[in-house]
């Protein structure tokens, strides 16, 4: 299969490498500035599961009308809409499409662009950024990417999908219930990136105070109230199974959107807290600190413009 991935950033270039190094056929759809810095100096990942550098296939959207199997998207929520346009051009008519945006509500995009049966479910728990010289920084053990038919069905084509997958240098794998675990990634991102960039500190200082503690329990809890008015498919006990896992990570651990935001780059609030909060409202909930995080990242976003 030819699998072309829409980026080569911290969660594409990773993922995206790791096939290519593997051997399979790779394409990076990338922006002029990246092309050119990734010729000068290859894609480097500096990994803790292992350093890899290659020399990887770019493709400047507009510049040929080639074809593929596979799409993986790997924007941000904001670059999305854009980037639509892109994968119609070089998508095969029978091709599929695999996300791995955080949140939920660009799976609505998606479908309407390309229609139900072309898009399946994925998304990815890795900690990574690019650095100011381009370079890939994969810094914790876990880098995982799971993907599944959004009906749960084991197609004939996600079997051709995870025989691909299989034997990579990174964690492939194949879910039953992708929707749900998308959900749920959603829950965990949502407050961990809130809380984090509220704070403006790791997750370790945040949880070491008693009133972390109860901020963090709180606001799962504020979400998954939320997600059960919108009849979402989460568990019953979600809430608790985050906050455990939460006081399970490394101390150390950053979200991506409190990275971000150090380098005063755009932020997903709107994706994230924005969209959560807009079904809040609809719902008649009172969610305070939600209300507090999605203030304090609107206004980061108002300053940083």
């Amino acid at each position: 299969m030819k699998i072309l991935v829409v980026g080569a950033g911290a969660i594409g270039g990773y993922f995206g490498g790791r096939l290519a190094e593997k051997g399979e056929d790779v394409t990076f759809l990338v922006r002029e500035n990246r092309k050119k810095q990734l010729e000068k100096t290859g894609l480097k990942i500096n990994s803790a599961n292992g350093d890899f550098e290659i020399s990887p296939r770019l493709l400047i959207a507009g510049e040929s009308e080639e074809k593929f199997d596979v799409v993986m998207v790997s924007t941000k929520s904001y670059q999305l809409t854009a980037a639509i346009d892109d994968i119609r051009l070089h998508l095969k008519e029978e091709g599929i499409i695999l996300p791995l945006l955080n949140g939920i509500s660009h799976m609505d995009l998606l479908i309407e662009a390309f229609g139900e049966d072309r898009v399946i479910g994925g998304l990815c728990f890795i900690e990574s950024t690019l650095n100011e010289n381009g370079v890939i920084v994969q810094t914790s053990p876990i880098h995982q990417l799971v993907y599944g038919e959004r009906t749960g069905k084991r197609t004939p084509r996600i079997e051709v999908l995870k025989a691909i997958f299989e034997d990579t240098k990174a964690d492939f794998v194949l879910s039953n219930d992708i929707n749900q675990d998308m959900w749920h990634k959603y829950l965990f991102i949502t407050a961990m990136s809130g809380l984090t960039s509220l704070m403006g500190s790791p997750i370790g200082p945040i949880r070491n105070l008693e009133s972390g503690q109860r901020v963090i329990l709180d606001f799962l809890n504020e979400i998954t109230d939320i997600m059960k008015k919108m009849n979402a498919p989460i568990k019953d006990d979600i809430a608790t199974i985050q906050y455990k896992r939460i006081n399970e990570m490394n101390e150390s651990m950053k979200s991506s959107m409190q990275r971000d935001m150090e380098k005063s780059m755009p932020i997903e609030a709107e994706h994230l807290q924005g969209y959560l909060l807009e079904k809040a409202k609809e719902n008649n909930l009172s969610v305070p600190i939600l209300d507090t995080i999605y203030t304090k990242l609107v206004l980061y976003e108002k300053l940083r413009q």
